[in-house]
């Protein structure tokens, strides 16, 4: 049987996709190409530790997790510098969350987009033990 191997994309609608994707060029430093699409290659993923991952997760409908109970997902974007990339944010008038979450699987933070979609950070400590995978 085949098996899935990663995650290959995130597919969402948006009230102005062209207005979004500005955004998060000015904010994020994504570069869309001419259809508006983000590639993120996977060489720069290669810097990160071998055990890194990519975490797949249902949570309730009534989660606050995601911020709005209408919010019907939430991105998580990995990132080298989450104090950084948040104080950048912030300097452009980004709406940020204050709380910094810290755990053996890393530093999370979180911030709201154009669209008021709340977007989780998250810096993966310098190694990821195969324990901490199975804990």
């Amino acid at each position: 049987m085949g098996e899935v191997i990663g995650i290959g994309g995130i597919f969402f609608k948006s009230q102005d996709p062209k207005k979004l994707q500005a955004w998060y060029e000015e904010h994020l430093g994504f570069q869309p190409d001419r259809e508006g699409y983000v590639y993120f290659r996977w060489p720069k993923q290669a810097r990160m530790d071998p055990n890194a991952y990519t975490l797949w997760g249902p949570f309730p409908s009534d989660t606050k997790y995601f911020g709005s109970t209408k919010q019907p997902l939430m991105i998580n974007f990995v990132v080298d510098d989450l104090d950084l990339i948040l104080k950048q944010l912030k300097s452009k008038g980004v709406e940020v969350d204050d709380r910094i979450e810290e755990h053996s699987e890393g530093r999370f933070g979180w911030f709201i987009d154009s669209e008021g979609n709340r977007t989780e950070l998250w810096e993966p400590p310098t190694t990821v033990s195969k324990k901490d995978l199975t804990e």
